[in-house]
């Protein structure tokens, strides 16, 4: 596999040929009968087409003869249409059974893909940039979804064709059969500059695609951002840019397209030559008669078509394979396996070590409990980048509700996303509950039901549960005023809610899921707004009975807590109780007096 996760390189890695082909064969495994029927009706349609052509050369000898009568017409015409309508059937019931194999392998792939994508480490999916994501979701699998309509006749009937009608030239005599090697050089020099030329100029505009794809999703969900800098310019030459980018790549693979569509043209002009040569020699010498080589030059020209069609569609082939190979390389994208991790139901009998510089008075608010997390020597960093983290040491208690302020950069965020699971650490070990839940400010409501958006992580839940976390997180007022209740739709294509609703909402599917650990990244933000004390009470709610990490966006959420962890340049530098903090005198005292003196906080 190119470029595999996990190496330097920023997009997400493109399966190679062999691995594509294994995944394809594994797919296959519920469809292998019906592949077999296909290629028992291709082969048996195609030979039904061979009869014309025999049909029609057995006429032209009885004609030269003297012998045909209207009586042979009448029979040769109504072996032609049997022989027609019989193939026509075959091949109606070949495509039929092709497709439908086809698109149940596509549907399973495309399956594969979705699962595999949600999956994803965040940081894999954030160096690649959504929009490589995305395009692998949408473009790659329209691309193998349309080009259905020419891959599957090709290669259901042309194919069975090509293989039929050459093995009845060679019955018909050894010579025409022969004589096709004259054509063969030809076919074989042109497919192998195809595929030594194409795959890279396809791959070259599915990457830029990509590209395009990113620039324009960035656009749209900056979109508050653009016009609140005027940057509508600047963002209309990138993506203008990436257009031109696309567009240069295609005309590349049209010229190239051009010139092999030519370089079959001269293979055409040979094999009929060939023929003609072969059956005037024949002839000559006796060996053959006229309704023969009638039959030969029928064939090669039944043969014609299907070889260009098979050769044609090798263009778009490749742009399938190069589909099929960057959809594969997702899928075939290994699940982390860091040794630094440790994921448990309960940890027991473990020392509580707690790093930072330690307040007096800082004691364990909880009494004797059982860890629930731990960082033992944790570092990380962002490609590139200096150290996020550096030399963590952390314990949180069963129960305990911890939160981590700190100037914008000293890695709170990055703290947060580490014991999440979302960034694996590059030393130390991190060990956390198995059942974590992570919530952000940046909240997505999808568009559905409020019931579906309220249990997607827990399907299972009663209307009973559902109503009581909406009470619990203040939304119940709102959601009884709604006409149709938990049926309501909301989202883009429905009610639209507010910022300050749209987090409750996400506080109360943490309440539904109900996680061991849940983990906070300042997604109560409403800061100076009026729905601040709400966000405070429901993310309280949230958070009672359950080991709480809050990312504190403001220091009044912070000293509700039972510790506070103070972070700067990526380590932690104070952690204790708000009052031995505040006593203490250092930098958590300074920000709280800052945080009090502050008007309208």
């Amino acid at each position: 596999m190119t470029n595999p996760a996990g190496t330097t390189g920023s997009a997400l890695p493109i399966a190679g040929g062999a691995r594509t082909w294994r995944e394809v064969w594994r797919i296959s495994r519920g469809h292998r009968l019906k592949l077999l029927a296909v290629a028992v009706l291709g082969v048996a349609s195609a030979a039904v087409g061979l009869v014309t052509p025999a049909v029609i050369g057995d006429f032209v000898d009885r004609v030269q003869d003297g012998t045909a009568g209207l009586s042979t017409l009448a029979w040769a015409t109504v072996v032609m249409i049997a022989a027609a309508l019989a193939g026509a059937a075959g091949t109606a019931a070949t495509i039929v059974l092709a497709g439908y194999s086809y698109h149940a392998m596509l549907a399973e792939l495309r399956e594969l893909l979705v699962e595999r994508a949600m999956t994803l480490p965040q940081s894999v999916v954030e160096r690649a940039g959504t929009g490589d994501l995305v395009s692998r979701s949408s473009d790659d699998v329209a691309q193998i979804a349309d080009a259905a309509p020419q891959v599957i006749p090709v290669f259901t009937t042309t194919g069975f064709t090509v293989a039929v009608t050459l093995v009845g030239m060679t019955i018909l005599d050894w010579w025409y059969g022969l004589a096709l090697l004259v054509v063969l050089p030809v076919y074989i020099v042109t497919v192998r500059w195809y595929l030594r030329t194409a795959p890279r100029i396809y791959r070259a505009e599915r990457a830029a695609m990509s590209v395009r794809a990113q620039q324009l999703l960035e656009s749209q969900r900056g979109y508050a951002t653009v016009l609140g800098f005027g940057l509508s310019e600047h963002r209309h030459r990138r993506v203008l840019q990436a257009s031109w980018r696309v567009v240069t790549h295609t005309l590349r693979a049209q010229t190239v397209q051009n010139m092999f569509f030519g370089r079959l043209n001269v293979a055409e002009y040979l094999g009929m030559a060939a023929i003609l040569l072969t059956g005037f020699v024949l002839i000559g010498n006796g060996q053959s008669t006229v309704g023969a080589a009638t039959t030969a030059m029928l064939l090669f020209l039944r043969l014609f078509g299907p070889i260009n069609q098979l050769l044609f569609v090798v263009d778009v082939l490749q742009s399938v394979l190069a589909s099929l190979n960057r959809m594969i390389g997702v899928i075939a994208i290994p699940a982390p396996t860091s040794p630094g991790v440790t994921v448990h139901g309960t940890v027991e009998n473990t020392t509580a070590v707690t790093g930072g510089a330690d307040v007096e008075g800082a004691a364990d608010p909880l009494g004797s409990t059982s860890p629930s997390v731990l960082l033992d020597g944790v570092a990380f960093r962002y490609e590139g980048g200096r150290l996020a983290l550096d030399g963590i040491e952390l314990t949180i208690l069963t129960g305990e509700r911890v939160a981590v302020v700190g100037a914008s950069g000293a890695g709170k965020t990055t703290l947060a996303s580490v014991i999440a699971g979302i960034h694996e650490p590059d030393a130390g070990s991190v060990t956390r509950p198995h059942r974590t839940a992570l919530i952000t400010q940046e909240v997505h409501v999808f568009a559905g039901t409020l019931r579906e958006n309220l249990t997607l992580g827990a399907p299972q839940v009663t209307d009973e549960e559902t109503h009581a976390a909406l009470d619990a997180t203040g939304m119940a007022s709102m959601v009884e005023a709604m006409q149709h209740g938990l049926d309501t739709v909301v989202g883009t294509t429905g009610h639209l809610l507010t910022a300050a609703q749209a987090q409750q909402l996400a506080l109360a599917r943490v309440m539904l899921v109900d996680p061991e650990l849940a983990i906070f990244d300042e997604a109560t933000a409403e800061a100076g707004s009026t729905h601040a004390e709400m966000l405070d009470h429901a993310a309280d709610a949230a958070l009672r009975g359950r080991t709480g990490l809050v990312i504190a966006h403001r220091l009044s959420q912070a000293a509700s807590c039972d510790r506070i962890l103070v972070m700067d340049h990526g380590r932690i530098i104070e952690d204790g109780t708000h009052s031995a903090l505040v006593a203490a005198g250092g930098v958590y005292a300074r920000l709280w007096a800052a945080w009090e003196s502050t008007p309208g906080r």
